[in-house]
């Protein structure tokens, strides 16, 4: 058996790193997102004056008696279905099992 915490026998002699670089987080840039909402907010309020200015509610109609006739033809007629092949009601095995002892 091999030591595992010995190198490994093929190992080069110059070993090079890989360097990452992780920039500093960018500040500001919620100058956009702050326009956005303020946009939505002004929306939402001009939604709202006008629904104000309209006078309350929704008129309803006095009359809603509608009379709809409708001339349809009658369905075709299904076939009969087969009769289902006769099947054999289950049966227990013999001798019945014993029932469960109470208690």
């Amino acid at each position: 058996m091999t030591d595992p915490n010995t190198p490994p026998p093929d190992r080069p002699e110059i070993v090079h790193h890989t360097t990452i670089n992780n920039p500093a987080p960018r500040s500001g840039g919620g100058g956009f997102l702050g326009f956005l909402i303020g946009g939505l907010v002004v929306v939402v309020i001009i939604i709202g004056v006008v629904l104000m200015m309209r006078g309350g509610e929704i008129e309803t109609p006095k009359a809603t008696d509608v009379d709809i006739n409708l001339n349809l033809p009658d369905a075709p007629k299904m076939p009969d279905l087969p009769n289902p092949p006769p099947v054999d009601p289950p049966t227990l095995p013999e001798p019945a099992p014993a029932p469960a002892p109470a208690g």
